[in-house]
């Protein structure tokens, strides 16, 4: 005969029980699917949607928990897809479409920015860009193999330009050239860069301007969202779940009510910028996400992309088409 539990015993069993399924609630990271996040570049007010959607569990909410990795010029969110040692990244389209060309196999979520911060600074007070003929005669600095450069050749051949009118000059980290006026046409990101640079010359009595190239018709797509087909067809539900948790996160960040909120999850990374001049970097990235608030945030622009494509073609960056429009996912997740 079995003994009979007695009451003690089963009470303390209870208590096991409750006490065991109370910590598994408590640690609900347990439960949530890993995936990781490549950005593009080190945080700054341009991945604060990315930060933010992290910071304020937007997710956590989608059942995930996502690894979100600063990028920098050692880093490549592509290759990273290709390894698998990420689920999703950023890249900017001339990136995609290079790897589109050797073969690769990228799908397009989101894309970030509407308006490319790719942009030039000039003295206001030494002469005017108003046109891309402006440019004649001038000394124009560009990342030679960067995207400034081929935007840069892109609008000199929009203009009817012969680009032995203008002085292309190499240009790096170092501003030196630019503050002594060497190369006083400056590639620059005008939502972060361009207000460090600004405060820098306004400090010394110098007024500054930019060029903006989709102001001259030049319309070359920057940052998007970006994973790999394989992803896509084994895991499309996680694929819906992490482009509807980010774009959230980002439309939140956008929203100048939140500004104190962004701020604090961006400085957590960026300890070098302070709360003001990120303050006004934010208000320069909320007018190039979402430009027109009749655009939902992360809208793909395919006109844009196919002009990016051809740009690259004309210029032989790419040995011909590779329709990027049939890797743009411009439909919402599911």
């Amino acid at each position: 005969m079995k003994p009979r539990m007695t009451i003690h015993r089963l009470a303390a069993l209870v208590l096991l029980l409750v006490a065991g399924n109370g910590l598994m609630a408590a640690d609900p990271v347990l439960a949530k699917e890993k995936v990781a996040y490549r950005l593009k570049w080190l945080i700054n007010a341009s991945t604060a949607g990315d930060v933010f959607a992290l910071d304020q569990g937007f997710f956590s909410r989608e059942g995930l928990a996502v690894e979100v990795k600063a990028g920098g010029p050692e880093r490549d969110a592509l290759r990273e897809l290709e390894l698998g040692y990420a689920q999703f990244g950023v890249a900017s389209a001339d990136q995609v479409i290079r790897a589109l060309a050797k073969g690769a196999s990228v799908i397009v979520l989101a894309q970030l920015f509407q308006v490319n911060p790719l942009q030039w600074i000039y003295r206001a007070d030494d002469f005017s860009l108003t046109r891309i003929q402006d440019l004649k005669g001038r000394t124009v600095g560009i990342t030679y193999g960067g995207n400034d450069e081929t935007i840069m050749r892109a609008l000199l051949a929009s203009a009817g330009m012969n680009e032995n009118q203008v002085r292309l000059a190499s240009v790096r980290y170092d501003y030196t050239p630019f503050f002594e006026n060497q190369v006083p046409v400056w590639p620059v990101y005008r939502n972060t860069q361009g207000i460090v640079l600004s405060d820098k010359l306004a400090s010394g009595g110098e007024r500054v301007a930019f060029f903006d190239p989709s102001e001259h018709g030049v319309r070359f797509v920057a940052n998007s969202v970006v994973t790999s087909q394989k992803m896509m067809d084994q895991h499309p539900k996680t694929v819906g779940r992490f482009t509807r948790a980010l774009l959230a996160g980002w439309q939140a960040a956008m929203a100048p009510a939140n500004e104190t909120a962004v701020i604090q999850a961006v400085a957590e990374y960026d300890r070098d910028t302070s709360e003001a001049v990120m303050g006004r970097q934010l208000t320069i990235t909320r007018r190039m996400i979402q430009p027109d608030p009749g655009i939902p945030v992360g809208h793909i622009d395919a006109t844009a992309w196919q002009q990016t494509e051809q740009i690259m073609i004309r210029q032989r960056l790419i040995p011909g088409p590779v329709n990027v429009i049939d890797r743009l996912k411009t439909h919402q997740p599911p």
